[in-house]
């Protein structure tokens, strides 16, 4: 057993996605000495297909399947899920929060104060996103476009390097938070695979983790664990904590997919425009796919007869709020079955993509199979964490979409930024969210 030199940090937080990126980036202005583990690598983003592979389908690790082949996808790299995903800044459910004492108004004020969201410009809404847009709106619904954490300025029209990592610094993710923080001083460590969490007299006093193929072990007065919604609670069970890894939520969806003949595209900036069907329980947006992605899901329903028409292309995502269900296995396996009433909304979602999709002039539609994103809700708050996030372990917090206690349906970086910040604030003792 090694341990690191000089091991002895204020706190250490494992995940760098927007829950652990964001306390790291608050807690090292502080002048805490912050060591981050990351179990995923930190190269470069190079915006490949190859690239987001390694971090986002490796089955077993970042890729899961049901029990009914629906595919679970989740980043596993520095900066988390936010490499990958599209940069959306939904408000948080405030009400939700509120219910458990919690009022995330102030962080995300100071989020929108000091990140760049904002809708995209009209020059960087893509031909299918605008087509898509004009249609829904044609038929009464009101398609807006979407909030974006994005550096416009260095953001490129005709690009599809979103959902592969942006190579230009254009798409905010929390890669930029860990930068920032490792600047201020803090330590990151990649390819960390943290297994359990060091107690003395119930008290965390320090984590164990292999890196590198040999176990190491780091100490520090405050532990935050920010692994996401599936890493979190195995490395809880390990710690003696097992009330965890049940009944939560992901957010099922599906493409509506259909062929226009005179659009010549295949590369935009995915969700730029939307509306959510709240009542419904379900959001619709655009989302242009790069071509193999495209070709996968095709193939995957076996529309051979599609894969040529990537470029002609008019995508609409449906993604359903699901219900709170299943469980994790000991080894990270996702236990849960899509519901009936989760597959009506889908449905219902499809035949409304579908309306909107034939007003466009679109012919040939048809829809993939299961996908599901943002896995969450399995160390809820009032459950496996208090309002203040601290698990029944004094000095563990947890900081990720684990701690979400009820399904809404949405893209979750702007609440765990604000999580995050109110979390970094609660540790520094600048507050105490709580009495």
């Amino acid at each position: 057993m090694n341990t690191l030199k000089d091991n002895e940090f204020d706190v250490i937080i494992v995940g760098s996605g927007p829950g652990g990126g964001s306390v790291a980036n608050v807690l090292s202005k502080r002048g805490w000495k912050t060591l981050i583990l990351e179990k995923g690598r930190g190269e470069p983003l190079k915006g490949t297909a190859t690239q987001l592979i390694s971090m986002a389908l490796i089955p077993g690790k970042s890729l899961h399947f049901t029990q009914q082949m629906l595919s679970l996808i989740h980043g596993i790299t520095v900066g988390g899920s936010s490499v990958i995903y599209y940069a959306n800044a939904f408000d948080p459910p405030y009400e939700m929060f509120e219910s458990y004492g919690i009022d995330l108004r102030p962080e995300v004020a100071e989020a929108k104060q000091e990140l760049p969201i904002a809708p995209l410009s009209d020059d960087l809404i893509g031909p299918a996103a605008r087509r898509i847009m004009a249609s829904a709106r044609d038929l009464g619904y009101e398609w807006n476009k979407l909030p974006k954490i994005v550096y416009q300025d260095k953001c490129r029209a005709n690009c599809d390097k979103c959902v592969m990592g942006c190579p230009y610094g254009a798409k905010w993710s929390s890669r930029m938070y860990v930068e920032d923080a490792c600047e201020n001083g803090s330590v990151l460590l990649t390819g960390a695979h943290v297994k359990r969490v060091l107690q003395e007299n119930h008290t965390a006093s320090g984590v164990e983790f292999t890196h590198q193929g040999t176990q190491h072990q780091a100490f520090a007065k405050k532990i935050v664990l920010a692994a996401g919604g599936i890493g979190t609670p195995l490395i809880l069970r390990q710690s003696g904590i097992h009330n965890v890894g049940t009944n939560f939520f992901f957010d099922p969806l599906i493409f509506a997919i259909g062929t226009v003949d005179d659009l010549n595209g295949g590369k935009e900036f995915p969700m730029a425009a939307g509306y959510n069907f709240y009542e419904d329980g379900y959001v619709m947006t655009d989302l242009v796919l790069p071509r193999w992605l495209y070709w996968l899901f095709t193939a995957q329903v076996f529309r051979f007869d599609r894969l040529p028409d990537h470029s002609r292309s008019v995508p609409i995502m449906i993604k359903a709020r699901d219900e709170l269900g299943g469980h994790l296995t000991e080894r990270g396996g996702v236990r849960k079955r899509l519901l009936e009433i989760e597959r009506k909304r889908l449905m219902s979602g499809y035949e409304k993509a579908r309306k909107i999709l034939s007003n466009a002039g679109a012919r040939n539609v048809y829809k993939t199979w299961y996908l599901a994103v943002h896995p969450g809700g399995t160390v809820k708050i009032n459950d496996g964490v208090d309002s203040n996030l601290k698990t029944d372990i004094d000095n563990l917090f947890v900081c990720d979409c684990s701690v979400i206690p009820e399904a809404w349906g949405l893209p979750p970086s702007l609440t765990l930024i604000a999580l995050g910040k109110r979390l970094g604030k609660h540790l520094s003792g600048q507050s105490n969210p709580v009495s």
